[in-house]
C-alpha cells in the first residue's frame, strides 16, 4: 500500500503542484480543501489530477481534521488566509486556530503522523536585515506614515537614523509586522514547540513570493504578476506603488513544490525552519518589464506614488540553509513568467475584478497616495 500524504488546501495554487510532484514519486494524496469563492468558486479545479483523493472542508473544524487525517503518515499544511484586508478574526480562526487544530486532532486521537510541513512566509521578517555604516547590522520596524506620505521610502537606521542598506535575510529574525505575518509566525511557533512536545516531526517553510500557473486572480496578496500580466493585458499600464525600486524574491512554485517533498522527506529538516526563494532579487519595476516584454507590450511603466499601509520596503531571503539539505531553485524568472502567462492566456480573465478589489482597499486604508505631489 502506497503511503499516504494530505496536503490541506490542496486545491490552491501551491497546492496542487505540491500534489502533482507528490503523485510522480510515489505517493498516495489525499487533499482538504473549503473550495473558497475567493479562489474557487466552490468548485474543484479541472487541473486536479484524477488519482487524488478530494475532501471538502475546513481547517478550523476538528471534525473535518479527523477525516482528513484518517490512514495519513505525512502532512503538508498550506491552508491559509492570505490577503491584505484588516480581517484579523480571519488570520486567527483560520491560519492559527487551523494548525492548533491540526496538531490537537494528531494528539488526541494518537495518530501515526510520521511528519508536518507547515507553509509560511517571508514577510514574518517585517521589515528585515540591514545594515548601518554605523552601528552595524540593524533590524527597523515599520515605516512612519510621515515618511510614506512624503514619499521617503527606505526605512532609516533604528539608532542613529541615518541611511542603511538592505540584506538578505536569514532565518534567526523575525518581526512580524501585520495580521497575515503575525499568523504565519505563530503557525511556526506551534509547528516547531508542539512537534518537539509531541514527537511529531515538524518544519516550517518561509516561502518568498511564488510564481507560476494557476494563481488566483481574486487574492491581491502579494500578487504583481497577476496584477501586472492581468493590467498589461488589458491595454492599462500597470500599477506600481511607492518608487518601483522595492526589491522582491520571486521563486518557482515547482520549486516550492520541491522544497515541500524534500522538507517531509528529509529528518535533517526536523524541528527547523527554512527559506524557500529563488536566491534573487528584482525590483517590481524589473517585475513589470519582464512581463511586458514577454506579452510584447510596450507600456508606460512609471510608479503612481501610491503605497500599502504596512507594506515592506524589500523582501530577500537567504536560501543557503534549505541548499545544504540538496535543494535549489531550478527556475529562473523568466520561466516563471512564461509558465503564468501561457495558463493565463487559457484563461477568463477581466479587469474589473482588480479595479474592485483595488477601490475596497482604498476605502479601507489599505491603499494610500503620497501628499508630496512632487514626487513621480
Amino acid at each position: 500500500m502506497k503511503t499516504r500524504v494530505l496536503v490541506s488546501g490542496g486545491a490552491g495554487f501551491i497546492g496542487s503542484h505540491t500534489a502533482d510532484l507528490l503523485l510522480k514519486k510515489g505517493y498516495s494524496v489525499r487533499i482538504l480543501d473549503n473550495l473558497s469563492p475567493k479562489t474557487h468558486n466552490g468548485k474543484w479545479p479541472e487541473y486536479l489530477d484524477k488519482r487524488i483523493e478530494k475532501i471538502k472542508g475546513d481547517v478550523w473544524n476538528k471534525n473535518d481534521w479527523k477525516k482528513a487525517l484518517d490512514g495519513i503518515s505525512y502532512v503538508i499544511h498550506l491552508a491559509a488566509w492570505m490577503d491584505l484586508m484588516p480581517e484579523f478574526s480571519k488570520f486567527t480562526s483560520i491560519n492559527i486556530t487551523g494548525t492548533a487544530n491540526l496538531y490537537e486532532v494528531i494528539v488526541s486521537q494518537q495518530l501515526p503522523v510520521k511528519k508536518i510541513v507547515v507553509a509560511s512566509s517571508q514577510f514574518v521578517y517585517g521589515q528585515g536585515k540591514w545594515k548601518c555604516s554605523k552601528d552595524g547590522i540593524v533590524y527597523p520596524k515599520d515605516r512612519p506614515e510621515s515618511d510614506l506620505e512624503k514619499g521617503i521610502w527606505d526605512p532609516k537606521c533604528p539608532k542613529c537614523k541615518g541611511k542603511i542598506a538592505s540584506l538578505p535575510n536569514t532565518e534567526d529574525h523575525n518581526d512580524p509586522p501585520n495580521a497575515y505575518a503575525i499568523s504565519k509566525y505563530t503557525q511556526e511557533l506551534m509547528a516547531i514547540n508542539f512537534g518537539r512536545l509531541h514527537d511529531i516531526p515538524s518544519t516550517a517553510l518561509r516561502y518568498s513570493i511564488v510564481h507560476g500557473a494557476r494563481q488566483s486572480f481574486k487574492n491581491v496578496y502579494s500578487g504583481a504578476l497577476r496584477i501586472f500580466t492581468l493590467q498589461l493585458a488589458s491595454g492599462e499600464n500597470p500599477t506600481i506603488f511607492e518608487d518601483g525600486a522595492q526589491i522582491r524574491d520571486y521563486v518557482s512554485v515547482l520549486d516550492v513544490a520541491s522544497a515541500n517533498v524534500l522538507a517531509m522527506e528529509s529528518s535533517k529538516a526536523d524541528y527547523e525552519v527554512f527559506n524557500v526563494g529563488s536566491g534573487k532579487g528584482y525590483s517590481v519595476s524589473d517585475l513589470a518589464k519582464q512581463i511586458s516584454n514577454q506579452l510584447g507590450i510596450k507600456p508606460e511603466i512609471k510608479p503612481n506614488s501610491s503605497y500599502r499601509a504596512g507594506d515592506i520596503r524589500h523582501a530577500f531571503s537567504d536560501i543557503k540553509k534549505l541548499k545544504s539539505l540538496g535543494w535549489k531553485p531550478e527556475y529562473s524568472e523568466k520561466e516563471n513568467i512564461a509558465q503564468f502567462i501561457k495558463w493565463f492566456k487559457s484563461q477568463d480573465m477581466n479587469a474589473t475584478i482588480l479595479k474592485k478589489t483595488q477601490l475596497k482597499m482604498s476605502k479601507l486604508g489599505v491603499l494610500k497616495s503620497t501628499k508630496n505631489t512632487a514626487q513621480p
